[in-house]
């Protein structure tokens, strides 16, 4: 796999409070990276960083090794942990909303050919989210994990490279997480997607990832906590055919990291 996203001596500062401290790494197109840390670690930074919701402070990120857009672009796709559904359209057309933006800016409306073909697109991606049956039902009508496949439906239509997942299953309960778990797992293999996909629970992070990272922070002055920001402590690189993680000269067990 060659390297899609590059971040190099990355640093997100707001004022005199560091976030983000000289962060490098590279993200192989085609991977999924779980993304793990205590809370304020600056991970939600680091998902708006590839997003193009806010550029670095210092340092830069490259696209295919070109400099990353500072704005959102139909190569990215993002769903979050709360709902992003528009509640007044129907899960159809709540899918078809980015084809109608794009197409008809002002209006976000289509008609003849182009509306047939942005209904038929909207129609097969809600069935690959497994809501096929659900085409005229409203978020209000839907379970969290439904709405939560719509949410994902959304972020797919326009077949962006990189999917952003920021916590998008912490609201489901284990049953339908576990649905979940299995279709994103297959949506990443179907469409080729490269995943980063920020999570709270260790054991998420493991079942769905293949590379795991953790950030941080290194240094930590009890006088002056903001003048330090987070980085990656740990990239574990998953070896999923022999269920375990490389990190440096270890070689040790996920069960044994689950359970430790």
């Amino acid at each position: 796999m060659s390297s899609l996203l590059s971040l190099r001596n990355v640093w997100v500062e707001y004022g005199d409070k560091v976030i983000i401290e000289n962060l490098s790494l590279d993200i192989e197109e085609g991977s999924f990276v779980s993304v793990v840390g205590p809370s304020g670690a600056g991970k939600s930074s680091f998902l708006r960083l590839i997003l193009g919701q806010e550029g670095p402070s210092r340092g830069k990120i490259l696209l295919d090794g070109t400099p990353l857009p500072p704005e959102c672009g139909p190569d990215r796709g993002v769903v979050f942990q709360r709902y992003s559904t528009f509640p007044h359209l129907t899960a159809l057309r709540n899918v078809m909303f980015g084809h109608e933006c794009d197409g008809a800016p002002f209006s976000a409306r289509l008609f003849g050919s182009a509306k047939r073909k942005a209904r038929e697109e909207a129609a097969e991606m809600l069935s690959a989210v497994g809501l096929g049956a659900n085409l005229d039902s409203y978020p209000a009508e839907m379970s969290g994990g439904m709405q939560q496949r719509l949410a994902i439906a959304q972020a797919l239509i326009k077949r962006p490279r990189i999917l952003l997942l920021d916590e998008p299953l912490g609201a489901l309960d284990p049953g339908i997480r576990a649905d979940m778990h299995e279709l994103i797992s297959r949506l990443w293999r179907d469409y080729a997607l490269t995943i980063v996909m920020v999570t709270h629970d260790i054991r998420e992070a493991f079942t769905l990832g293949t590379r795991v990272l953790t950030l941080d922070k290194r240094r930590h002055d009890p006088q002056a906590p903001h003048r330090y920001g987070a980085t990656v402590v740990y990239d574990l690189p998953l070896d999923k055919e022999n269920a375990q993680v490389t990190y440096h000269a270890e070689r040790i067990t996920i069960d044994e990291i689950r359970n430790n």
